[in-house]
């Protein structure tokens, strides 16, 4: 009955942002669990190329690098049409890709919210869209396919910091993925949101560079590691994860839930 509970074996996934941070920490996770092969993007071609080589050579699986900027309509229409043409059929999708930008409330520039926004939310909307075949194709009442989208505790609670676009895209994330899910668990396709709290990456420079500072701020006394939201990503995306569906889960070492919530989130 528990048997291959946690397992991914031959399934394919595609990671946003995969080249570093979280998404790496998740594709990493996916291949060491049995995923044949993970799809990992970015708007670099040389630092996606690299994380795919790799994890390619770490893992059974295979890791491949699809270099594409998806922060328009037209660049998930191009993922979408390189995944189709390599896969009948995918089956877990992770929108990880994502921009914050930070300014002062009577400073806070329109190219703000544009650009947050558009990758964020849109973009992550219309690359599942796009998807939306494959997806379906791989999907079952036996297995069902896998949407997850990365959020943030950023759209859970107030973080001090004014990072007014970062926050409500956030928020409307885990919102959307309830939407999402409504409509397509109905063809056995599970949509559900992680929402990081401090994991040392590029946009959480504050985690990367001052984790031992930060640590003193959450109540577990440290900052997230790669096992810690792979092993998330990977309950969700396996057999483990079937049964949870438009759930948004806080993975941030108790600051939401277990404090009065600090200047930490990523």
């Amino acid at each position: 009955m528990f048997k291959d509970l946690f397992s991914l074996d031959g399934r394919v996934a595609l990671v946003t942002g995969g080249s570093r941070g979280i998404g790496k920490m998740i594709a990493s996770g996916f291949l060491a669990q049995g995923a044949a092969r993970v799809y990992i993007t970015a708007r670099k071609a040389g630092p996606c190329e690299a994380t795919a080589k790799e994890l390619t050579a770490a893992y059974d699986g295979e890791c491949i690098a699809l270099p594409i900027d998806i922060s328009t309509n037209a660049g998930c229409e191009l993922l979408a049409s390189e995944i189709i043409k390599r896969e009948p059929k995918i089956d877990i999708l992770v929108n990880n890709a994502g921009a914050a930008w930070g300014a002062d409330f009577d400073e806070f520039p329109e190219s703000g919210w544009d650009k947050v926004m558009n990758l964020n939310v849109k973009s992550l909307f219309f690359l599942t869209k796009a998807l939306h075949k494959p997806l379906r194709a791989a999907a079952s009442a036996e297995r069902p396919a896998k949407v997850i989208n990365i959020a943030s505790i950023d759209g859970i609670f107030v973080n001090p910091m004014e990072t007014y676009s970062y926050a409500a895209s956030k928020a409307a994330v885990i919102h959307l993925t309830r939407r999402m899910a409504t409509k397509l668990i109905k063809e056995h396709i599970n949509v559900t949101a992680i929402a990081p709290g401090a994991f040392a990456s590029e946009m959480n420079r504050a985690a990367r560079d001052h984790g031992d500072v930060l640590s003193k701020r959450i109540p577990a006394g440290r900052i997230g590691t790669d096992e810690d939201i792979a092993g998330l990503a990977i309950f969700l995306a396996a057999r483990s994860g079937d049964y949870v569906v438009g759930n948004a889960i806080a993975i941030d070492g108790g600051v939401v839930y277990a404090s009065a919530g600090l200047e930490i989130a990523g």
